[in-house]
């Protein structure tokens, strides 16, 4: 079966689109749109297992942020103050005059440490960001 390609435009940072194209360059990629194509399926992926997090999970959400992008630090903050219930312990960091890494360790729900993950990823100035959780039976 014949798929049909969609031609799309995406605007990037030149930084980012270089290193992108060092790794696809590494990878041995034909074209830049066969790695787009990969980090998309990649991103589906991702995107998919993220909404199979279920039952009692414990866990960690990392994200690395450019705390001096307006407002920023204060949604992340508000982020966390909806979700404490959730949150057992965080620590700080701050790298270096701009960027701040952040991890928050968690208990409770699955669907609820997803959204807590989603809704900070999700922030434009968060450079990076990770969820890692496993099955729990009891609280730690």
């Amino acid at each position: 079966m014949e798929t049909e390609l969609m031609r799309i435009g995406v605007s990037l940072p030149d930084t980012l689109l270089d290193k992108f194209d060092g790794i696809i360059e590494n990878r041995g990629y034909s074209s830049r749109s066969e790695g787009i194509r990969d980090a998309i399926r990649s991103y589906i992926s991702y995107y998919e297992l993220m909404n199979d997090i279920k039952g009692h999970r414990v866990g960690t959400v990392a994200v690395i942020y450019d705390h001096t992008k307006r407002g920023l630090s204060n949604a992340i903050t508000d982020i966390q103050h909806h979700y404490s219930h959730l949150i057992k312990s965080s620590v700080h960091i701050y790298l270096d005059p701009d960027d701040c890494f952040e991890v928050v360790v968690l208990d409770g729900s699955g669907e609820e440490i997803a959204e807590l993950a989603e809704a900070m990823m999700a922030l434009k100035g968060v450079k990076y960001s990770n969820l890692t959780t496993v099955e729990s039976n009891e609280s730690i």
